[in-house]
């Protein structure tokens, strides 16, 4: 580990004074937080001294509308980018006037106005958006590049894998930066990895990888300049591994006692900072006097910001504010269809009908999926799309659910739409992290919305077995800031999922699988939309109210009829949010109840529901509320054991119970 040589090439004396003073106030905002941590005056702070040169490297060779997504250690970005201190300040304290309105922390904020997307705190997870931001570059074809970090123990992540070869399968313009500091947390490289430098990833993913000194802001800065020239003009992904240590714990209260004496040492030698001062005293660029003026400037800048910030009042709830922000503002309109025209269309060609209008409305949506390209899709619902939109609005992706997802956010942070199908709805749970983290809490946390369509081949009934046939609508049923949507009939299929299209907010999507060929009806020819929310009597009678959705519907219908039962078959529709109006109608009306739904009992979506009537409607009932569903366990392969498994042979008895109060 030589020392550090500075190689100014034909930068003047003024421009490198100018990296100095970006270079210095990430250092002393760190003084000044480090001592309100002492004195209990901000909670938590996560450092990046030593690291700071990496940070104004890259801010300042990327223009000031190319997308950074930086790292809880990469204060420079912010204060490069040129975001006001005291609403930084703000943002640490947790200030209304912060990004993120109190509601989160630190570094964990993006600004459209600046350029700038942070990070969660599940490593890896911003690297699949960098992706979504810089395809929506490519598609526009605007020559910009993306910037994305990631630490050297984050890099151990199933989203780093998964964004790198995707952005090398598509030829994305990001730069993925590697903070290379010896550790993840307390745990050294050596327990974290099993090679030198990560440029050793560059050939496995087809991409170019360079590793550079951390520490030397000036190398940092024109390597950024020559790639990211480079990669406006002739787009692709790039490793930039940038070596370097952080001289304090992963978090103030962790503290360094892990990191042995001597290598603490040798790196405190080459501070980027101090190491550039002294660069600049001996060249003859400053004298000490300027360096002494300009520390002073700094301080009193950061001292007022810091003033400002803590006389602003503490943050005060507003319960109806924080609901609201859940949800990217949106009134539906509803639709109707222009003419009387209509063709008779099975449930599948609904969607597909559906779809295909939403992308001749949309021409900024695009369609990802695996195999939804040439092959059109497993179940065929995008045949012929590709001769129609073309190879780069409909998109095979590699297997990739995390990252697919998260690009899904990143072309939102564009003004793009999105449509990603899920092969089956049960291989969403690879991708769970972005939908749960990052596409349902992205508004409310700094208000960018996901304009994301997950559709979800869903259910059983087809001998499929465990990992084919789920139904997972609770999975996602319990997570603000989603819109789940579950069609029974091609009607509302179709027009459904152009309402769902047309809302900002996500939506997963789900379809079932057994209805898709077996189910047609006369649908609209033209565009239309049903309202989302908005529950749908089926049927009207006085015995009994059976609320339900999706397969339930139809294994009502059958069951009634074989019964000879006149009762209220309410088809929600809508999972989230669910219809209670609707709900304490028919409550109201037949005064008993059956809830319905193919997914297991246990912390199904009917359980809500029925705690919902037992607290709001109590009075009007003349019985339990009762449910049935699936048993409590995985779904089989097996025909007479997937049988046993789904309610439709239980729904009888259950029935006759209640009808017996």
């Amino acid at each position: 580990m030589g020392p550090i040589v500075f190689d100014r090439k034909n930068r003047d004396n003024d421009q490198l004074i100018s990296i100095y003073k970006e270079l210095i106030l990430p250092r002393l905002i760190e003084e000044k937080m480090l001592i309100l941590l002492r004195q209990g005056k901000i909670s938590k702070w996560f450092s990046g001294i030593g690291q700071e040169a990496i940070s104004i490297g890259v801010a300042l060779a990327l223009h000031s509308d190319e997308y950074i997504l930086p790292m809880h250690r990469n204060l420079g970005i912010f204060t490069s980018r040129g975001i006001p201190l005291t609403r930084l300040f703000e943002q640490f304290q947790g200030k209304a006037g912060g990004f993120t309105k109190g509601r989160d922390r630190s570094f964990h904020f993006g600004s459209r106005d600046f350029h700038l997307i942070g990070m969660i705190s599940h490593l890896g997870a911003q690297m699949p958006v960098a992706d979504g931001i810089a395809l929506a570059s490519l598609l526009k074809k605007e020559h910009k590049i993306t910037a994305v970090f990631t630490g050297d123990g984050g890099a151990s992540e199933g989203d780093f894998h998964e964004a790198l070869n995707v952005a090398s399968v598509w030829n994305l313009p990001v730069i993925f930066i590697i903070e290379n500091n010896g550790y993840g947390l307390s745990t050294p490289s050596m327990e974290q990895f099993n090679f030198e430098s990560f440029v050793v990833k560059g050939p496995a993913y087809g991409i170019e990888a360079v590793s550079i000194d951390g520490n030397n802001v000036l190398e940092v800065l024109s390597e950024m300049e020559r790639l990211a020239s480079d990669l406006r003009t002739d787009p692709r992904p790039v490793i930039l591994e940038v070596c370097t240590f952080r001289m304090r714990g992963h978090e103030e209260a962790s503290g360094t006692d892990y990191v042995p004496k001597e290598l603490m040492e040798s790196w405190a030698e080459k501070d980027p900072v101090d190491n550039y001062e002294r660069y600049l005293l001996a060249e003859g660029v400053v004298n000490q006097s300027e360096i002494d003026s300009i520390k002073a400037e700094i301080k009193g800048m950061v001292s007022q910001a810091v003033n400002e910030a803590f006389s602003k009042e503490p943050v005060e709830a507003d319960p109806e504010e924080e609901l609201s922000d859940v949800y990217f503002p949106f009134e539906q309109e509803v639709i109707e269809p222009a003419s009387d025209k209509t063709t008779n269309r099975r449930f599948i060609d609904a969607i597909s009908d559906g779809l295909r209008q939403g992308m001749e409305k949309y021409p900024e949506l695009v369609l990802m999926g695996q195999d939804i390209a040439e092959y059109g899709g497993v179940f065929k619902v995008t045949d012929g799309f590709l001769d129609q939109f073309g190879k780069e609005r409909v998109r095979n992706t590699p297997i990739s659910e995390s990252v697919i997802l998260g690009a899904g956010l990143g072309l939102s942070i564009k003004d793009m739409k999105s449509m990603i199908e899920m092969q089956f709805a049960d291989f969403v749970s690879c991708g769970f992290n972005q939908i749960v983290n990052n596409l349902a809490k992205s508004h409310y946390r700094w208000g960018q919305n996901a304009d994301v369509v997950i559709r979800m081949p869903t259910g059983g009934g087809m001998g499929a077995g465990p990992f084919h046939s789920q139904s997972n609508e609770a999975w996602f049923f319990h997570t603000p800031g989603l819109k789940i949507v579950y069609p029974s009939n091609p009607y509302d299929a179709k027009g459904l999922l152009l309402a769902s299209l047309e809302d900002p907010n996500p939506y997963l999507f789900f379809e079932h699988k057994y209805l898709y060929r077996s189910l047609s009806d006369e649908i609209p020819d033209d565009y239309y939309t049903v309202e989302v929310g908005k529950a749908q009597l089926v049927r009207e009678g006085t015995d009994l109210s059976i609320i339900t959705y999706g397969m339930g519907v139809h294994w009502a219908k059958e069951i009634m009829d074989e019964l000879g039962v006149e009762a209220d078959l309410l088809d929600l529709r809508t999972l989230l949010p669910w219809d209670k109006a609707a709900v304490e109608k028919t409550v109201n009306k037949t005064n008993k109840v059956l809830i319905l739904h193919e997914d297991t009992l246990t912390g199904g979506i009917g359980a809500e529901i029925s705690a919902w009537i037992s607290e709001h409607c109590f009075e009007q009932l003349d019985g339990p509320v009762m449910r049935e569903a699936s048993l409590d366990s995985p779904i089989p392969f097996a025909q007479a054991l997937e049988n046993n498994f789904l309610p439709k042979n239980r729904i009888k008895d259950k029935i006759n119970q209640l009808l017996r109060y």
